[in-house]
């Protein structure tokens, strides 16, 4: 694939990578940015790894995906005592977002659940599509969906 080509698809799927990563990162604008700008810069660099069938869109949600649970892991892994006790409440999310409360209830799911929900809900993929992106099993896919459903349900009740 050219450098060319690689632009073209990427300013096709800039949006929905970017919707999918802040419902991953809780409305979180700023982490969701910075995780797309390090996928987008690995998958360049992957751009050997590719193969061309019609499948970007799934391989380049899939490195998105990994970057972001790489960014939670390393967070929750670097996170010290002080830190932690200041940091900001999850109730300071973006004022911009119509969806704040969804954001934050997403925010709370763990990281697998919360991936189907946005992927299955807000994006449209298939169980088979997500298990593609994730490296899960469909059946697994079922029941993160499952359970991130009935997570979110008792989170949200209004």
């Amino acid at each position: 694939m050219t450098r060319k080509r690689f632009i073209e698809l990427v300013k096709q799927e800039q949006n929905s990578l970017r919707g999918f990563l802040l419902a991953l990162c809780g409305g979180n604008k700023s982490d969701a940015d910075d995780i797309a700008q390090d996928a987008l810069v690995k998958a360049y660099l992957a751009l050997g790894q590719y193969s061309d069938r019609g499948q970007f869109r799934a391989w380049l949600f899939r490195i998105a995906y990994n970057t972001f649970l790489n960014y939670e892991a390393a967070k929750h892994n670097n996170t010290s005592l002080e830190e932690a006790v200041s940091m900001t409440s999850p109730t300071e999310t973006d004022d911009a977002f119509r969806h704040q409360v969804l954001y934050m209830a997403l925010d709370k799911l763990p990281p697998k659940e919360r991936a189907a929900v946005t992927l299955y809900y807000l994006n449209g993929y298939s169980i088979k599509e997500i298990a593609g992106i994730t490296g899960d099993k469909t059946d697994a896919v079922k029941k993160q969906l499952s359970r991130g459903r009935e997570n979110l349900k008792e989170m949200v009740k209004l």
